[in-house]
């Protein structure tokens, strides 16, 4: 898998593309990338911007983070169920 292009790069690339000046296969041919990949710099451009509904990529790192905490929290409250009866089962009578 190629290295990631950076964040600047694909901004300008984005920006030339939406200036509307040449095609997106032409543009795309110029920096050495493919027309699948500017087209989806761009979708995701949009989206960021408002443009387009969607989650942005600060949305999704921040819902990833949250379900990795409800994931965990669901864990703890699994042990602390177990513990608990477990110590109840301790105390019976008759035991």
């Amino acid at each position: 898998m190629p290295a990631p292009h950076p964040k600047e790069f694909r901004d300008d690339v984005v920006a030339i593309a939406r200036r509307g000046e040449a095609p997106v296969k032409q543009i795309a041919k110029d920096f050495g990338i493919s027309e699948s990949c500017l087209r989806n710099w761009m979708r995701a451009a949009d989206v960021e911007d408002g443009a387009k509904p969607g989650v942005s990529a600060a949305e999704s790192v921040e819902l990833r983070e949250a379900r990795r905490r409800v994931r965990l929290l669901e864990q703890e409250n699994e042990v602390l169920r177990r513990a608990a009866a477990h110590f109840a089962q301790a105390h019976l009578p008759g035991k």
